[in-house]
């Protein structure tokens, strides 16, 4: 079952993780952000989210912002001994912590997600296929959503809605362009060993088409 959904909003932030101190955003949204996005809209444990193509409808555009970011993270060690002791605070104190970034990130986006779901071991004995489309379309049409969908951070929302007819591809679209490596997902299909996939992202006519992830060329 498969669906098209148009997305867009203001600003957006596809974080390249080989950028450790200074945020740099990928020049299209990625896979994962595109199923995040999605699940924040209709989600179950009896379906999984597939991402098939993306279109780019507006001129890659970048504008730099610096931003005030909490720079320490609570640590397990602390989270465990609070946990064994069963009293006590754990919490981080934002004036001590704070710092400011400067970020590379996206505006003006606005892009096309065709996708499919598929049925995972959880469904239940009373879902299907036809059932999870009803719910969809539904959920689609009336712009429902179980938490804000967003571009990569939550201070990026994205507004959606059903995609009924192709946009144009801009002019400066038009073509091939390597977007070099590109985050597709993250593998938790061993637990103790979770890892990041990548592919080699290439645009055609603004429009990028994601691998499967079990095919030859995708590196974790």
């Amino acid at each position: 079952m498969s669906i098209s959904l148009e997305v867009w909003g203001d600003y957006a932030c596809f974080s390249r993780p080989e950028m450790k101190v200074e945020r740099v955003s990928y020049d299209v949204i990625t896979p994962s952000a595109a199923r995040g996005l999605l699940e924040s809209i209709v989600w179950h444990p009896g379906m999984r989210w597939v991402i098939d193509r993306i279109q780019v409808c507006n001129p890659i555009r970048f504008t730099n912002i610096r931003r005030n970011e909490v720079k320490d993270v609570i640590s397990a060690r602390n989270v465990k001994a609070l946990m064994e002791r069963g009293s006590g605070e754990l919490y981080l104190t934002t004036s001590d912590s704070i710092q400011q970034r400067a970020a590379m990130i996206l505006k003006d986006v606005r892009y096309i997600l065709d996708a499919h779901f598929e049925l995972t071991d959880k469904v239940a004995p009373g879902d299907n296929a036809g059932k999870f489309q009803e719910m969809t379309r539904r959920r689609m049409e009336k712009g429902q959503f179980y938490h804000q969908p967003y571009f990569g951070a939550r201070e990026f929302p994205a507004h959606f809605r059903p995609c009924r007819e192709p946009l144009p591809c801009p002019d400066e679209l038009k073509g091939e362009k390597d977007l070099g490596w590109m985050l597709l997902d993250m593998d938790y299909s061993d637990p103790s060993n979770i890892r990041p996939l990548f592919f080699r992202a290439v645009m055609r006519d603004g429009v990028v088409i994601p691998p499967d992830p079990r095919r030859e060329g995708v590196r974790g």
